[in-house]
This record gives structure tokens, sequence and C-alpha cells, in this order.
């Protein structure tokens, strides 16, 4: 089998080394010990989670990645290949379409799906305060801004199918996504790098019973790859841009991106890139937000916050939580905390603004770990978002496009043509 960057996947070509995988340049141990890992949280997850689709999901996930380890060490030179197709097979592919070809689904996939039929037949995808004013179900409100109703459409269109599941549409968005983030940011090998992540646990659990966050995760990796190799900040902006139309988990993404730009290259380029950004969320948040500002307001900023009549079912022991279950002051000590979470971020990026790609996507993941950790509505699940992040900037400088093979460069220049990769931070 060839490698899809043309040489062959167990040979001994140029540059491959003994004890190595070519095609992606890791060892054999550290490929097989990933797959370990991935199966342990797997059984993990099938044995001490008390949601049952996570049970089922954990007990199928660690039986694949169990086969992709032994098929790592097993053979040499397909190995790779068959670990990958048996691990997002088996940890991604089958559990989900099983789950949307029998209805089973995380409580937000349902609300993705109706307010994408509340698009389609009333050009809103929010219920109007006055509708929510009488509900007793937290999942009435939808949450998320106008670009995740987008994915629902197939099945607000033509019925509910398997292919109309917005969780098929998540994972198409994200593995389309992801493999160019990882090609515009030089990685090499961005086809098996894209399955790897999309069949490891980030991915594949949030996406087999959810999946909301995942398209969002890979246009964040996409904004910072375009600002990496060869920055567009046009592009960038508008990736950016669409991501924060989708979530305000965004948001955060596009102020360090923005300050990273301003630092490394001058003024005028974060006015371009801002005013991207700020033109592809407003084309599709604006007109929902000139027509029913109430109904925005309501489901995207009082619900989250915990401002609504109803709490929000995201719920899970972390700080902010656990000190607004203690009342109405412990609910003002956690936004509050949360506040000057933000300030201190603000703070490091006035004091000390990063300068590289990997120094803005390492801010961007304590920024949104703090999050994460002091929101009044919070889950465990919302890491995947730091996990996801770490995971690209992991793939993209350890994959970056070497050539190998290529004769020494001259003395005293650079090999004409070739682009010096980045040094990571």
């Amino acid at each position: 089998m060839l490698l899809w960057g043309g040489a062959p996947l167990g040979g001994r070509g140029p540059g491959s080394r003994a004890g190595r995988l070519p095609s992606v340049g890791v060892p054999r141990s550290w490929v097989a010990a990933a797959f370990v890992v991935c199966a342990g949280f797997g059984g993990a997850v099938a044995l001490f989670s008390t949601n049952d689709l996570e049970r089922l999901w954990g007990l199928t996930a660690a039986c694949a990645y169990a086969a992709a380890a032994a098929a790592v060490l097993a053979w040499r030179s397909r190995g790779l290949d068959l670990a990958l197709l048996l691990s997002v097979s088996g940890a991604l592919i089958t559990p989900l379409l099983w789950y949307a070809a029998t209805g089973k689904k995380q409580p937000e996939v349902s609300v993705v799906a109706r307010s994408a039929r509340q698009l389609v037949q009333h050009h809103s995808p929010y219920a109007s305060p006055a509708a929510l004013a009488g509900v007793h179900d937290p999942n009435a409100y939808n949450p998320y801004l106008p670009v995740m109703s987008l994915f629902g459409i197939p099945r607000a269109l033509f019925g509910s199918h398997i292919v109309t599941d917005p969780r098929v549409w998540f994972g198409l968005a994200f593995l389309v996504i992801f493999w160019l983030a990882l090609r515009v940011a030089g990685a090499a090998n961005p086809v098996r790098w894209t399955i790897f992540v999309a069949a490891t646990p980030v991915i594949a659990l949030e996406l087999t019973v959810g999946g909301t966050d995942v398209p969002i995760m890979a246009l964040l990796c996409l904004g910072f790859a375009l600002l990496w190799r060869r920055p567009r900040f046009v592009l960038a902006g508008i990736a950016l841009g669409l991501a924060s139309a989708a979530k305000a988990t965004a948001w955060p993404a596009v102020i360090i991106a923005a300050v990273l730009i301003g630092t490394r290259y001058g003024r005028r380029p974060v006015v371009v890139f801002l005013g991207w950004a700020v033109a592809a969320c407003a084309v599709i948040v604006a007109p929902v937000a000139a027509i029913w500002p109430g109904a925005l307001v309501a489901n995207t900023i009082l619900f989250p916050l915990g401002l609504a009549d109803i709490r929000s079912a995201a719920a899970s022991p972390l700080p902010g939580h656990a000190l607004a279950d203690t009342g109405h002051l412990g609910h003002l000590i956690a936004v509050g905390l949360l506040v000057l979470a933000c300030l201190a971020v603000g703070g490091s990026l006035i004091i000390r603004p990063p300068r590289t790609v990997p120094s803005a996507m390492w801010r961007l993941i304590v920024a949104l770990s703090l999050m994460f950790l002091l929101a009044p509505a919070t889950r465990f699940g919302y890491f995947i978002y730091p996990l996801c992040l770490l995971l690209w900037l992991g793939a993209a400088q350890y994959a970056l496009r070497e050539p190998a093979a290529a004769p020494p460069p001259p003395a005293g220049g650079d090999t004409p043509g070739r682009v010096p990769a980045a040094s990571p931070a």
C-alpha cells in the first residue's frame, strides 16, 4: 500500500528509521500506546458512565482500539492503515450510524433539529420569550447561534433518516475542515492524521452522542492554520467569524487571533481580519438580532448564564457550577470569578502578547479551560475544546512537511523554493 505522500508505508526509503511508521514519522510503540490509552478510556466509560449511550459506545470503542493497537504491532507494512480503519469504524462510524438509525441521541441533537425546523417554517431558529414563558423543559431553549441550525436543515427538509441526522453532518464538516486545517498548517499526511484524531475519544465519543461542538473546533483550528505558514487574514477572519456565529465559545479565539496579528504584522492586517470576522458573523446573526432580538437574547445569553426561568441541563461538579448551586450569592460569585479570569487572560495578552500561532493556541487553550471551569452552566464534555486544539497543534507541529529525502541545502542559504518551517513555541 502506498503512503499518501508517495512512499511505501512499511518501506525503508530515505528518511525512514527502524521502529518508526514512515507514513507519519511516529514511532510504532507510540502509536500502539496511544490506542491502548484510548482503549482504557473506552473501557472506563463502559464501566463507570451513568449514560446508556456512552456505556455502549465505550464497549464497542474499547474493542476497536484494542484491535487497532494489536494491528500496529503485528503488521509492519499495513498495520497503521488497518489500525486506523479498525479504530474509526468501531469507535465512530458504527456507533454513530447505529444511534442515528435507532434515534438514540443526546438532547442537543434534538435542539438543533428543532431549531432548523423552526428556521424553515418560521424563518427564526428561536422560540419567542412568550413561548418560553410557560415551559419547564430546559431543552426548549436553543443556546446556539444561528449557524448551528444549518446542520439540521437536511432533517427539516427531508425527514428523519440516517443521512439527515445532524451528527452525520457535524462529522462530515469536521473531517473536511480539520483535514484542511492540517493541510494549510503544512502537516504531512493530513488524511491519516485527520482519521486518527476523529477516531480518538476526544471526537468519537462527542460526535457519536451529540457533536454540536465538533465543527466549531475544526473551524478554530482552520482559522489559526490560516495565520501560520503563509498568513491569509481574510480567510482566517471568515473561518473564525463562522465559528463565532455558531457558538460563543469561539469568541475568545477571535480576540487572541487579533492580538497575535497585531503583534506580529501590525494594525492594518488586524483591521482586515476583524472586519471579515465581524462580517462573516454578522451576515448570519444580524438578521435574527434585528427581527427577533428578544428571542436571541433569551436563548443565547440569559439561558446559558443561568438567568432564565429554567436552569440549563449542563451540570458537572466543576467550581463554577458548584458555586452556582449554593444559591443566588454563589451564582454571583461564579460569574464574578469568570469575569476575573477573562480579565486575567486579557491582561496577559497586553503584557505578553503571543507572537506565534502555537503560543496563541496555548493562550486559547488556557482561556477556554478557565471559562469551562468557572462557568455556572458547565460540563466535563466542554474540555474537548482544549484537547482537540492540542491534538491539532501536536499533529501540525510533529508532522511538518520536512523533505527528508531532499539533498542538504547549499552552503549559505536555504533550499530554493523551500519555505522554512516555523519553530514550535
